[in-house]
């Protein structure tokens, strides 16, 4: 037989015994009154129901012939009960209160006169007092504020637990209830003040309580207004009427969050005001009025939409109100407008904590700061024309947008939906405990309590986390979209009813979100987006999200131009609309890339192909130089007697291998140092490649073997295997007659064939040219283009001067015969590692030749400290340290021989010729300027060795470079700085023995 326990466990109690314990302690009428029963299996944790009603039993008995007597009474408050613990503590501190709940007013939803009138009396204060002061400030009156306010909210709560009031009604409610609260406490403050009636201050509702969508637990933002009074005894100039209006400013906030026997309301938080917490409290009308005409920045003015009078002064909250306004809907059209809107969308993404972005109800992805931050940009973008967008409620103001074109009506719709469903729970999490959070809980019990309260009785924790996960991804998913849809319809003949955005809104939205030619942008969005095409209607898709991702990019019109490029060149391909429709990591990386780099969308464009390998960071990596120069090989075997097919084919190669390069290189996959390691690997193995389509050529036009071993000598940065995308290739050619063959016919030949590699790698292409330099061989243009091994030991026993020893500290083999290049290597070897070191004269001819190098080279007009190469502290500062080291050391210690210029550096801090402190300062200066290069091609498309003077171009490499949009101005102090302390290292390194 069943025991009772049993049926109460199988009926929705989650402890059977213990609820059977209650139901015994209420009494034999409660144990059989089924009706009560039924309301309590109805609650959304019955449980939690139970335990309240039998604590308000045990202080008043009576409540239970009332909850049979009226049934609405009943659901009531069991509806309240099963949902708060909070409120059910409060209704057994307060037993009176639960009779809120019943009767014929019970829901009747209150004025906002009567909120103000209820919890002024409850104060001791006169309602109809033009300045209400309440009785005193004791705990008593504090602790009478909160009971009074407490009962309003558990008359709000129980008509909303019960389907009486919506979500816009509720949140009003509650926002009138808040400003009811701060004019209590405005009268208590003035309790304290004797002299309050010589000043006249507004209290400005900013957030969700001027908008009047106020949480049941939330911060209530506010601004105060003052000025003295008129005409009134005792008169304040306006400096005294300040400090007065502070002081009661001071004493509201108090009255409202002093914990009290009864706790507190809530904080009342002042930083939206001028200048934020380091700001005056309080300010006159005119003080408010200079400061946001003169220094407000965006976010301010985004604030400003929500502003409402809620206490104090009504007429000068008016006036302060109507003033703002006329500044708010300007603000679109401020300088940085564009700027401050990114950094405020930082702002909200840096708030969420990591473990909590996929429970954030507020400031998770599509979250409801998202959806309302999203709204507000809208308003700022377009109300400046159309007044009806003017409202302050997130709701109503989407659905003006609606009306007015600015957002499809259906992305309205299902947007709405999604918020209003994401501030239920939210109101459903505080209302739990009379807690501030807005993170979804991850318990059981939680969840199910959450998901019966929204009617869910089969499987509540399973369909509550379903349908929440559902709305937040279609919140997420709107958001992406709701700036850029409109546009698209601006432009593209699509066959919707919707009202179109006109072209100037649409303008001026893309202006707001970056776009420096509007007009341009909405041609392209046009062309890709116009027409009935497969590929037409894949771009609609595609284009809302990729919109946005193009104005989060340093240059959102060079990624939209540049997309339409690609696209154009591979939109009839079935695998690229598809892959970007698929794959969001691969039109996500794109987008930035388009956005950020001239020179890999010019690589793209010519190998479209590429973009495939976008969505991977494993795809992404550095390929090894052996699959490289296999691959290579491979491909000029394809194209026999055919030199310039097989170079253009490589060419091809690596092009490709560029984009991989630099993807990774923006993308923060690859540092500077691997950067310059695999360009180049990728030199090498283009020079190797096209070595033997030169080969091949001459021996076809020879009808001969070469007849001599030819091998190429990487200089320079080449050899010093820190290549640069703008780097030429800097090398020297040497070659060696087989036996049998003069020499004079073997010279011939490898000059024919280093000309024919000079000139294959030079023809006109689509991509980076690699330009082969042998300026560094001896005597320079004057010499000869290709001398023997006999011939470079004769130059350097009789001619070699230092600087050739130091430009051979940074010879490897590149190419062509291994044994012949290392045998040149092993003959320059005494030059640059001799074994006694250079001689003092050798180091001053040195230090005089890097003096008049920075004298001499140095482009005229520019700005030395910002020239990464020759400037104080930039590369060659740092590069001839660690030559010099080399050219004194080398010889006696071979950990000292190497290409690399920080491998040099470290091993003279390993030898004990360099502290490691001056390596650090070095290796970071080098590292810097070596970014700053790199990124000055990626971004430019053409080779620089100067920080650009243009403010924009400047910009956008310090984007490429991971700085903010605001950050320009660190990146060039952190370059100043970097190389301020490098050329510090190096006056005292390399110009002091």
């Amino acid at each position: 037989m069943q025991t009772t326990a049993g049926r109460l466990a199988r009926l929705g109690f989650a402890d059977g015994a213990r609820a059977e314990r209650l139901l015994d302690e209420l009494g034999p009428e409660a144990v059989g009154d089924i009706d009560l029963l039924s309301s309590l299996v109805a609650a959304a944790d019955p449980d939690l129901a139970l335990t309240s009603l039998n604590r308000l039993a045990e202080q008043d008995p009576s409540v239970l012939g009332a909850l049979r007597a009226d049934p609405g009474l009943r659901e009531r408050l069991i509806g309240v009960f099963g949902v708060s613990a909070a409120l059910g503590d409060h209704v057994v501190r307060h037993p009176d209160h639960w009779r809120l709940l019943g009767g014929a007013t019970a829901v009747d939803r209150p004025t906002e006169a009567e909120l103000r009138a209820e919890l002024l009396l409850a104060v001791g204060a006169e309602p109809d007092d033009p300045e209400p002061r309440a009785a005193d400030a004791s705990t008593a009156t504090l602790s009478a504020l909160r009971a009074a306010y407490r009962g309003r909210l558990l008359h709000l709560a129980a008509r909303d637990v019960t389907g009486v009031v919506l979500l816009s009604g509720v949140t009003a409610e509650l926002s009138d209830l808040a400003g009811a609260a701060l004019e209590a406490g405005l009268a208590i403050a003035r309790s304290e003040h004797p002299e309050a009636g010589a000043v006249r201050l507004a209290v400005i509702g900013m957030g969700k309580c001027g908008a009047r969508e106020l949480n049941y637990i939330s911060d209530v933002d506010v601004i105060f207004v003052a000025e003295p009074r008129e005409g009134a005894d005792g008169s304040l100039d306006e400096h005294s009427a300040i400090k007065l209006a502070t002081r009661l400013a001071q004493g509201m906030m108090r009255a409202c969050s002093t914990s009290t026997p009864e706790g507190a309301l809530w904080e009342v938080d002042a930083a939206l005001r001028p200048e934020g917490k380091a700001g005056p409290l309080v300010r006159t009308l005119a003080s408010h009025l200079a400061y946001y005409r003169r220094w407000a920045k965006t976010w301010e003015f985004q604030a400003l939409l929500k502003a409402r009078p809620v206490a104090g002064d009504a007429e000068l909250g008016q006036q302060y109100v109507a003033a703002m306004n006329e500044l708010v809907w300007q603000a679109a059209t401020r300088d940085r407008f564009v700027e401050d809107v990114q950094a405020m969308r930082r702002r909200v993404e840096a708030h969420v904590r990591g473990g909590e972005a996929d429970r954030q109800l507020k400031l998770g992805p599509g979250g409801l700061r998202d959806i309302e931050f999203a709204v507000q940009l809208l308003q700022l973008v377009h109300g400046r024309l159309d007044p009806l967008l003017r409202r302050r409620a997130t709701l109503p103001a989407l659905g003006a947008l609606s009306r007015g074109g600015y957002v499809g009506r259906d992305d309205a719709k299902a947007l709405a939906e999604a918020y209003t469903f994401l501030r239920q729970i939210e109101h459903l999490i505080q209302l739990h405990r009379l807690r501030r959070t807005h993170v979804v809980p991850e318990g059981n019990a939680d969840l199910r309590r959450l998901g019966r309260s929204l009617g869910m009785t089969a499987d509540p924790v399973g369909e509550f986390t379903t349908r929440w996960r559902r709305h937040a991804m279609e919140a997420r998913r709107l958001h992406e979209k709701l700036f850029y849809r409109p546009l698209l319809q601006a432009v593209a003949r699509l066959p919707e009813s919707e009202d179109r955005l006109s072209t100037a809104a649409a303008k001026a939205r893309l202006e707001a979100l970056g776009y420096s030619d509007p007009g341009g942008a909405l041609r392209h969005i046009s062309a890709l987006t116009s027409g009935v095409s497969r590929r037409a209607a894949i771009q609609r898709t595609l284009l809302p999200v990729m919109l946005g991702w193009f104005a989060d990019a340093p240059d959102p019109d060079a990624g939209l131009l540049g997309f339409r490029q690609v696209s154009d060149k591979l939109g009839s391909t079935p695998w690229y609309l598809r892959l970007l429709r698929d794959e969001t990591a691969v039109a996500s990386r794109l987008a930035r890339m388009l956005g950020t780099s001239r020179y890999v969308t010019g690589l793209l464009m010519n190998a479209p192909e590429a973009v495939a390998m976008l969505g991977s960071d494993t795809e992404l990596a550095p390929r090894p130089v052996e699959t490289l120069l296999s691959e290579a090989r491979t491909v000029v075997a394809r194209h026999p007697g055919d030199a310039e097919g097989a170079v253009a084919a490589v060419r091809a190669l690596r092009r490709r291998e560029l984009v991989r390069t630099a993807v990774a290189d923006l993308s923060g996959i690859i540092g500077i140092e691997e950067v310059g390691q695999t360009l180049s690997n990728l030199n090498d193995v283009t020079i190797q490649a096209a070595l033997d389509a030169a080969i091949d050529k001459v021996e076809m036009e020879r009808r001969t073997p070469l007849g001599t071993r030819f091998a190429v000598i990487a200089m320079g940065r080449l050899g010093g295997i820190e290549s640069s995308y703008g780097s030429d290739a800097d090398v020297m050619f040497v070659h060696s007659p087989l036996e049998g063959v003069p020499e004079r016919e073997a010279t011939e030949t490898a000059f024919e064939v280093a000309n024919e590699l000079r000139r294959l790698l030079a023809l006109p292409a689509p991509d980076p040219p690699l330009l082969i330099d042998p300026g560094l061989r001896p005597e320079g243009k004057a010499g000869p283009l290709v001398r023997t091994l006999a011939s470079y030991a004769a130059y350097y026993e009789r001619w070699s001067s230092p600087w050739e020893s130091q430009a051979l500290l940074r010879a490897r083999f590149s190419a062509g015969d291994a044994e012949l290049g290392v045998g040149l290597l092993h003959l320059a070897d005494p030059l640059r590692y001799p074994e006694e070191g250079i001689s003092d004269a050798a180091v001053l001819e040195i230090r005089r030749l890097k003096a008049r190098m920075e004298a001499e080279r140095l482009p005229r007009g520019a700005d030395p400290a910002l020239h990464t190469k020759l400037g104080p502290g930039g590369l060659s500062d740092v590069e001839w340290v660690a030559q010099l080291i080399q050219l004194r050391h080398a010889g006696a210690r071979p950990a000292l021989r190497t290409t690399r210029t920080l491998e040099a550096l470290g091993a003279a801090v390993a030898e004990g010729l360099l502290s490691e402190a001056d390596e650090a300062v070095l290796a970071e200066a080098w590292r810097f300027a070596s970014r700053i290069r790199d990124a000055i091609v990626a971004v430019r498309g053409r080779a620089s060795d100067a920080i650009p003077v243009d403010a924009r171009e400047r910009t956008l490499i310090a984007r490429a470079l991971g700085y903010p949009p605001d950050g320009t101005e660190d990146f060039v102090d952190d370059y100043r700085r970097a190389t301020r302390r490098a050329r510090r290292v190096v006056e005292r390194v390399f110009y002091e023995d």
